[in-house]
């Protein structure tokens, strides 16, 4: 790629983020000599001018989009030159293009294709039929084609000779560039999309009702309600069309009196006109099949596939936002913990964790149906606790998670001497990780089942480093996560996973290799060998003794160091945030102030006296110097909140127990776009609606909540049906009184228009069912 195209993608993506072109160019330089977007964030502010990760992620797709464009750029302008075919005008057009569309629009004529029936007909000699017609209306078509008439080259008579002449002028109207983008943008900005249910399948497909008779302005469709619709086309309910604006705003069934704007277009653009002349007729039913079979078709699929597009970005967002949010969740921190793998039948299984997350014993109780061993599976939790000193249990969320939560309250109140706290987590992704490879790595003696408690424990001491060893799609935090691009998915995903890793840091000497493996610069390979490294060795005394490690070279231990942390090695600086390469700045603080480094880590009066600015020299700006003070007040700090247990109401165990008007606490475990999942401990998550978060208007519920949240909801409605339960977050919402007429359903958005925006506080009365029916839409995303 030359330095002119090179210097033009620094320049748009500058444009894009709203930042300096320097700021840009020296990430770009960075990214492609293999430097992490973790390390540039926090190693690298001055280069870059304190670009965040988020603008870093955006930067590096940004970036390999732009170069995709340019390498299809050089690929279309070697094929149209290879065809002797490329004038200096088309040669300006291609390299104006400023989108994948576009190029693809010039291109389109020059596309190598199958024969067409344009091709047939202009090898049988028609193209001076189609361009006199076209030149000279007057004409009349039959007369005109019969000069064309030739049995040798399949043309039989007139007819054939006219339809072989609209062929040709089909494929030229639907290959023209300028039209086709101004029919593009006419669609996206004024079009909408139609959804109807398919003959016989009303009863099948009753979970897409809502659709079954819908319309919406197609850009204003929102993620959640697209990526619903494309289901239920896949699934054969749906089908879906989209009318351009002047069909969209006529009142159903009623027959247009003349062309539609598009067609109209068509006309202007090639100087179609209707002035009762010999071949005008002929010219504007070309026109009619130009647009209605050629045209509408292609736009119809390229715009259904942009907002596809972008309803999955959307959805890869959301989903992305909630998994960090997961990840960076409250960890209970070096305690012992009980892990409880609730089950009926198969019985409870029980994992205890040590303080450092080592499995120091297992069993298997069993104090429900059929053998209700009450009393022993009492005993044992007790016994588990009294000898291992826990002080913390973690409950899964699965089934028999309610009666399992019963039963370790009936030992917290026969033994208050132990100090117990029981707290439910979420499960989900478990049964992936306890048949897993890095699983059966960790516990080849332990029987599959007992992983998952292990895992649930864990999960309660270190959420991030517990759940890295799952595959982020399997974790469920997401909406609609099985209907979007995987590969995009997966690799947003493992971004946030390696975002939030190295923004809370590794402890070398206790991580696993699936924790390690997360950490800049380091390769799933590389953190087996650290690991092996320190089993054979003993705990590394030392960032500098990583180096040892085979295959762990400079740019890796560049990448990596200042992410990884020796806790009581030779070194303090060696457990906190700095990077090896910036100790000097550390040393000459140290011989300014005539503090050892010990009596300066945690004095943060001291620090604050100090003046960044002073300690700055030629390679390490005020921006580092910052935040190597930083570090030295508060070293190691943990970016996560503090932590909290969520108490669920007593005796409130099922959807049956739940009244509407009811106050609970309850754990944020999903957000979407509509709104908060939240789970208060009846087996069935509650949909807190977006306009129901808060009493001031939400345009986005992640301003609201984040998974993990602890918040208090009011029950608005309980169908157990259904399993749907509505709540609020708004104290003064009152439950809506109870319809005998009819279910409680939200309508579908009325023909021509679109959805409201939420107001800000809607009557009390109104909030019920919507908030049902948009919790039915959520689950089916699930």
């Amino acid at each position: 790629m030359s330095q002119i195209q090179s210097a033009a993608i620094t320049a748009r993506i500058a444009q894009d983020l709203g930042v300096r072109e320097a700021q840009v160019a020296s990430a770009v330089q960075m990214l492609d000599e293999g430097a992490t977007v973790p390390f540039i964030a926090r190693y690298r502010k001055e280069a870059t001018g304190g670009l965040d990760d988020t603008q870093l992620r955006n930067l590096e797709e940004r970036l390999g989009y732009l170069r995709e464009m340019e390498d299809r750029r050089a690929s279309i302008l070697k094929s149209i030159e290879e065809q002797g075919k490329l004038t200096p005008d088309l040669a300006g057009q291609i390299a104006a293009a400023d989108t994948k569309a576009r190029l693809e629009d010039l291109y389109l004529p020059y596309k190598q294709k199958r024969r067409t029936k344009a091709q047939i007909a202009r090898e049988a000699g028609l193209e001076p039929l189609a361009d006199l017609l076209l030149s000279d209306p007057s004409q009349v078509p039959e007369q005109a084609a019969a000069a064309f008439v030739d049995a040798d080259k399949g043309v039989a008579d007139s007819k054939a000779a006219l339809d072989g002449a609209r062929q040709i002028l089909m494929e030229r109207f639907a290959e023209d560039a300028e039209l086709l983008g101004g029919l593009r943008d006419l669609l996206w900005d004024g079009g909408v999309l139609v959804s109807t249910v398919a003959e016989g399948k009303a009863e099948e497909g009753a979970k897409f009702s809502d659709y079954f008779d819908y319309r919406e302005a197609l850009k204003a469709i929102p993620s959640h309600r697209a990526l619903a619709l494309f289901r239920g086309r896949n699934e054969n309910v749906l089908s879906l069309k989209l009318l351009p604006p002047d069909e969209a705003a006529r009142p159903e069934g009623s027959v247009a009196a003349g062309p539609g704007e598009c067609e109209a277009r068509i006309a202007r653009r090639f100087g179609i006109r209707d002035l009762k002349r010999a071949a005008d007729s002929w010219l504007a039913e070309t026109v009619r099949w130009a647009w209605r079979i050629k045209i509408h078709l292609h736009l119809e699929l390229e715009l259904m596939g942009r907002l596809r597009e972008a309803a999955e970005e959307e959805a890869i967002r959301v989903f992305a936002r909630n998994l960090r949010a997961l990840l960076l969740s409250a960890p209970a921190g070096q305690r012992a913990c009980i892990g409880l793998d609730p089950g009926i039948r198969t019985g409870v299984k029980v994992a205890v964790t040590d303080a450092t997350g080592k499995v120091v014993e297992t069993a298997t109780i069993y104090p429900h149906q059929p053998r209700n061993d009450w009393q022993g599976s009492v005993a044992a939790i007790a016994h588990l606790a009294r000898k291992h000193s826990a002080r913390l249990v973690a409950i899964g969320n699965g089934t028999a998670s309610r009666e399992t939560d019963r039963l370790v309250m009936d030992v917290i109140k026969r033994f208050p001497d132990l100090k117990l706290e029981k707290l439910v987590v979420s499960e989900a992704g478990a049964s992936v990780y306890s048949a897993s490879e890095i699983a059966a790595l960790e516990f080849p003696d332990l029987d599959v089942s007992l992983r998952g408690a292990v895992s649930i424990a864990r999960r309660l001491q270190d959420p991030l480093a517990e759940l890295v060893k799952i595959d982020p799609k399997a974790i469920g935090v997401g909406q609609y996560q099985h209907d979007v691009d995987q590969t995009r998915l997966g690799r947003s995903l493992e971004a946030v996973v390696e975002d939030c890793v190295n923004a809370v840091g590794v402890e070398v000497n206790t991580a696993s290799a699936a924790l390690l493996a997360r950490v800049a610069g380091l390769s799933a390979t590389v953190a087996r060998n650290v690991v092996e490294f320190r089993d054979r060795n003993g705990p590394f005394a030392s960032r500098d003794a990583l180096k040892q490690v085979e295959r762990l070279g400079p740019k890796a231990f560049e990448q990596a160091a200042g992410f990884l942390r020796v806790v009581g090695g030779v070194n303090p600086l060696d457990a906190s945030a700095v990077h090896p390469e910036a100790y000097p700045v550390v040393e000459r603080i140290v011989k300014a102030t005539g503090k050892p480094v010990q009596a300066l880590i945690g004095d943060a009066a001291f620090i604050r006296s100090l003046h960044p600015r002073d300690f700055v020299d030629d390679r390490f700006g005020e921006p580092t110097v910052k935040d190597i003070l930083g570090e030295l007040e508060k070293p190691g700090r943990d970016p996560r909140p503090e932590f909290k247990t969520v108490a669920f109401k007593e005796g409130v165990e099922t959807m049956n127990d739940l009244q509407p008007g009811m106050v609970l606490e309850g754990a944020v475990t999903n957000v979407t776009n509509f709104g908060a999942f939240v789970d208060i401990g009846v087996h069935q998550d509650g949909l807190v609606h977006i306009s129901a978060l808060a009493e001031r208007f939400v345009k986005d519920p992640h301003e609201v909540v984040k998974p993990g949240d602890l918040v208090k909801v009011k029950v608005l409605e309980v169908d157990i049906k259904r399993k749907r339960i509505a709540l609020t977050m708004r104290m003064g919402d009152q439950p809506a009184p109870a319809r005998k007429d009819e279910p409680r359903r939200e309508a579908a958005p009325q023909r021509g228009a679109r959805p409201a925006a939420p107001a800000p506080k809607p009557p009390a009365d109104s909030g019920g069912g919507a908030l049902a029916a948009a919790f039915a839409k959520a689950r089916g995303g699930k």
